[in-house]
């Protein structure tokens, strides 16, 4: 295992996007975990939301006096293909499981969990998503008063019954797991559970407000992206639940009505994701009869920001989906959202308000939608002051925050429940 370099936050950055009653909650919820010594898990340092959230979450609990380490497992290439086979059965499509594909999780979480030995005791682990959960075998043995935490950011309502019980013989011996909404509970088994909302980080370099000059850079590198022209942007891993090739079917339905428009799909690959590279390409190729389409990948933050700032519309047009922060990312920046209504994306677009919900099949819909969007500005301008209002009041990462620690102390001292 290793633990990805982080850089300083302060608590201090977030007062003028959340109220003061919040920091002080915030403040006085650490103090009470101050003799604590806790543990993030997840798979990959890089590429997804988890990731992403962790390297705000991690150093914020550090600057307000709580001892907070994140590692990530090593793997082979060969753990990862089990494991976005689970992730895609758990979301309902995927291979059947084998013994061999269970011996190869339980051996590379043995190898990882045995690893933690050497980083000294622990009061709390929060296990994120099902790639480290195999590690309970030997945290059992090793750590059995450390609580777990298992945090699940993925769609489980129409999961693959062999899978779900699969991990559901780990899920059932945690302490408590949070989900990212009720209804992805379903038949798992788990003693008891928390609801709680992802959210955006607002002073990191993607979501930050920008000044002039750096927009302008920014969209210079872009070229040949033309903000002059009509821009309608999705930014999503490269993955086959995100549905780059609906959204090609949804931009080519606008383009009937919109002359001039231009789409630009954007995404990365995530560390733990095999499949990444091979569906890039693919798009890639789908794409390049297009001169108006434009497959990027591996933007930096900055430039990400600009995109989903400057765009007309930001498109999410998911088969299945964990929660989809992209979407709060674009309505932050005042850029309406037209999302499929699956997992957190109806949660973060108020139909007809800061966006539109269509079906995640419809993509001429979603087409429909866009060109409702581009051909009324006041609309659209509507649509984004109610969406930045929106993201402030639900999706900012102060709440998350607080209701994490919340669900920390509760499992360390249950007696101040």
């Amino acid at each position: 295992m290793h633990a990805p370099s982080l850089s300083d936050r302060t608590i201090d950055a977030y007062t003028d996007v959340t109220g003061q009653d919040r920091l002080e909650r915030l403040r006085s919820l650490a103090g009470t975990l101050s003799e604590s010594r806790i543990l993030h898990v997840n798979s990959t340092a890089t590429g997804g939301g988890v990731a992403e959230l962790l390297r705000s979450i991690v150093p914020l609990c550090n600057d307000l006096g709580v001892d907070t380490d994140w590692l990530v497992m090593d793997a082979t290439d060969d753990f990862f293909e089990v494991t976005k086979a689970m992730h895609n059965a758990l979301q309902g499509d995927g291979p059947s499981l084998t013994e061999e594909m269970k011996a190869t999780y339980r051996t590379v979480n043995e190898e990882n969990a045995r690893e933690l030995e050497d980083e000294g005791e622990y009061d709390l682990i929060v296990i994120h998503d099902p790639q480290p959960l195999g590690m309970l075998d030997h945290l059992e043995a090793t750590m059995p008063t450390v609580p777990i935490v298992w945090r699940c950011h993925i769609d489980l309502t129409d999961p693959t019954e062999e899978y779900l019980a699969f991990v559901s013989e780990y899920t059932k011996r945690v302490d408590h797991a949070i989900f990212s909404r009720s209804g992805y509970i379903g038949d798992t088994a788990v003693p008891g559970t928390s609801i709680i909302y992802p959210s955006i980080d607002p002073v990191t370099e993607k979501n930050r407000s920008l000044d002039a000059e750096t927009v302008s850079a920014a969209c210079d590198r872009l070229d040949p992206l033309s903000f002059e022209n009509p821009v309608v942007t999705q930014i999503s891993r490269f993955d086959p639940w995100k549905d780059q090739f609906g959204t090609l079917e949804a931009y080519r339905r606008a383009s009937e009505d919109v002359s001039n428009l231009q789409l630009a799909l954007v995404g990365g690959m995530a560390g733990d994701d095999p499949e990444g590279l091979e569906l890039y390409e693919q798009v890639a190729e789908e794409a390049a009869a297009d001169p108006d389409v434009h497959v990027l990948t591996d933007l930096p933050d900055t430039g990400v920001n600009v995109l989903q700032r400057e765009s007309d519309v930001v498109v999410q047009k998911s088969l299945r989906e964990g929660f989809g922060l992209v979407v709060s990312e674009a309505l932050w920046k005042r850029t309406p959202v037209v999302g499929s209504n699956v997992g957190g994306i109806p949660l973060q677009i108020v139909d007809g308000e800061t966006g539109y919900l269509v079906d995640p099949d419809d993509a001429t819909g979603a087409g429909e939608r866009v060109v409702d969007l581009l051909e009324d500005d006041d609309r659209r301008t509507k649509f984004g002051e109610n969406a930045r209002e929106h993201v402030r009041e639900r999706f900012l990462l102060p709440r998350q925050l607080e209701e994490l620690l919340d669900v920390i102390v509760a499992q360390r001292h249950p007696d101040q429940r």
